[in-house]
């Protein structure tokens, strides 16, 4: 099935090196996506999904971050080793993104019309005049009212919603085969967010388009990914169809996850509605723990917890799980 993957990312490790000490960002991440599906990617802030994705495209900032082991492989190609000169012309037409903050991701400076523009501009040779059309059809396609004159607007001139239609449009210009959604609906009332999330859909069923979509939102998960990836402290300790994980969870952190999502009229043993929360903290990327990196926050933990890394068992064909508590319900032994 690995033959069948349009990206195949393999024991991935990005580490940022600071005054501070070294940063273990993304600690030998692996997955796949097919092409046309979407892979959500879940976990709490600072759990290496932003970085994860910002080192498949190549925008870990180079020096503090270094992607210092793995395969990022696309199209015949590993994208961890080609120069930055050969990762742009794949970058934004190939391989996409939407970033989380529209309002920083554009130029204030330029029209919106001349930043999409500029994507037809360098990966197609178009002229100034056939860019600004093909800007404008890709607003229309993305349903921004007026696209005519929001082509000569600047970003500060458009709603939250609007600027993220327009990096919708920017990301699908040129049709890429792969578009890395990382948080789209965060900074949106839930409206829009509902619109966003619409509109992704269809444009990913018109394009066949794949999307890894990067969300601490389950909601989203559950509505539009086919596969899920969750992450902690820069590893994955779970993967499985959206329906495998919503029904037959594995990983504890991973039932923590959807334990704290709200449930209107929930009430707990005592009769009380609090929210249930995960205990602790996530731990500093500087000083990961020497086992299961959950183990401190983990109901279940044990000695072994806290003194061994668990690798990922299969527990049902396509369910990874890595957790010792998965060893003994393990059909072909650890996977990683």
């Amino acid at each position: 099935m690995q033959n069948d993957y349009l990206l195949n990312v393999k024991h991935l490790t990005t580490r940022f090196h600071t005054p501070r000490g070294v940063a273990h960002a993304v600690n030998g991440v692996s997955f796949g996506m097919y092409p046309g599906e979407i892979l959500g990617v879940v976990g709490e802030s600072g759990c290496g999904k932003s970085v994860t994705a910002q080192s498949v495209m190549r925008l870990i900032p180079e020096p503090p971050g270094r992607i210092e082991k793995g395969e990022i492989l696309f199209g015949g190609m590993d994208l961890a080793a080609l120069t930055l000169r050969q990762m742009r012309k794949i970058r934004g037409d190939r391989i996409s993104m939407i970033f989380q903050e529209p309002m920083t991701s554009l130029n204030p400076l330029k029209t919106v019309g001349k930043q999409i523009g500029e994507v037809y501009a360098l990966h197609r040779g178009v002229s100034k005049k056939e860019s600004l059309d093909k800007a404008m059809e890709m607003l229309e396609k993305v349903q921004v009212p007026e696209a005519r004159r929001r082509v000569t607007e600047y970003p500060h001139q458009l709603s939250g919603g609007m600027r993220q239609r327009v990096m919708i449009a920017m990301a699908l210009a040129c049709d890429p085969e792969i578009l890395i959604a990382d948080e789209p609906t965060t900074a949106l009332d839930v409206t829009v967010q509902a619109q966003i999330m619409d509109l992704m859909l269809k444009l990913q069923d018109q394009h066949k388009t794949a999307i890894m979509m990067i969300t601490h939102d389950l909601g989203i998960i559950a509505e539009m990914a086919n596969r899920v990836v969750v992450m902690y402290a820069g590893r994955i300790v779970e993967s499985a169809s959206t329906r495998v994980l919503f029904h037959e969870t594995g990983h504890p952190y991973t039932k923590g996850l959807m334990n704290s999502v709200p449930v209107i009229g929930a009430k707990d043993a005592a009769g009380n509605s609090r929210l249930t929360e995960i205990p602790g903290m996530v731990p500093s990327l500087y000083e990961l723990p020497e086992g299961c990196s959950f183990a401190p926050r983990c109901p279940h933990q044990n000695k072994r917890c806290r003194t061994e890394l668990p690798p990922l068992f299969t527990v049902s064909p396509g369910h990874d799980v890595r957790c010792w508590l998965c060893e003994s319900a393990c059909e072909k032994g650890a996977v990683a």
